[in-house]
């Protein structure tokens, strides 16, 4: 199913802003519905009258913010010393959301995103295992949300890959590890068992950093080049998804 939802997400063509349109409705829902509530069930505990998988979720969501800002900064002095030494800007200090050359440093961006993603994919095969340990039936209900949430997880992470400017070979490179991730999950749980609160903390933290992504990178840039209903109803219907696939689980 991840290698599916990564073939469809690369045979787009110039239908690539509803993709993105697509893409961002099935993060904003991943995160609604499915990270940030487990989040906040594996990890209650509260700092200063926050939970804990809250405050992960803010540091998630500024972890992103503050590399992203760093990339921009990065940007800025390039085109300042290009406007100095040469009298114009470079031709990518527009930035990639009109069509230009990712600026420097993003591709860096796209990646960490996507072993994140692959991370999580992780975590969903550890779901899996664990959830067979507690019973055969819990474990196939389990085992069919994860199966059907993994067609967004192949989705977003050749798309996010190719977004920040990496060729499609790093994208395929990433989506195989991608697709793996769930079985190597699932394998772990022979091994050992990871503590609820440290599990909790992280899907919190993991859910800033999408949210981060959906809503600064991936909607704006469906939005610039097609400003239409139509990748606005995209996003609608990839929220709209992920809400059944996270009810029919439950």
């Amino acid at each position: 199913m991840t290698l599916i939802g990564g073939y469809v997400a690369q045979r787009t063509g110039d239908r690539r802003h509803l993709v993105l349109g697509f893409a961002a409705g099935l993060m904003l829902g991943v995160v609604a519905f499915d990270l940030l509530p487990e989040a906040l069930h594996q990890a209650p505990e509260e700092v200063h009258g926050v939970p804990q998988a809250l405050l992960m979720f803010a540091a998630g969501f500024l972890t992103i913010h503050i590399i992203e800002r760093a990339v921009a900064i990065h940007r800025g002095h390039e085109a300042e010393y290009a406007e100095h030494t040469h009298g114009q800007r470079p031709a990518h200090s527009h930035g990639h959301a009109h069509g230009h050359a990712p600026p420097a440093g993003a591709q860096g961006v796209g990646l960490t995103a996507a072993l994140a993603l692959v991370g999580h994919s992780v975590m969903d095969g550890f779901a899996i295992g664990a959830a067979f340990q507690a019973g055969t039936t819990v474990g196939t209900v389990v085992a069919i949300a994860v199966v059907a949430h993994d067609f967004a997880d192949g989705f977003n992470t050749y798309t996010i890959t190719r977004l920040y400017g990496n060729n499609r070979r790093r994208a395929l490179t990433l989506l195989s590890a991608d697709a793996l991730a769930p079985v190597t999950g699932a394998a772990i749980t022979l091994l050992f068992t990871i503590p609820e609160r440290l599990l909790g903390l992280y899907l919190g933290f993991f859910a800033g950093f999408l949210l981060y992504l959906a809503t600064s990178d991936i909607l704006p840039e469906a939005h610039s080049p097609h400003p239409s209903r139509t990748t606005l109803l995209c996003t609608l219907a990839g929220v709209g998804f992920m809400w059944l696939v996270i009810g029919f689980a439950g």
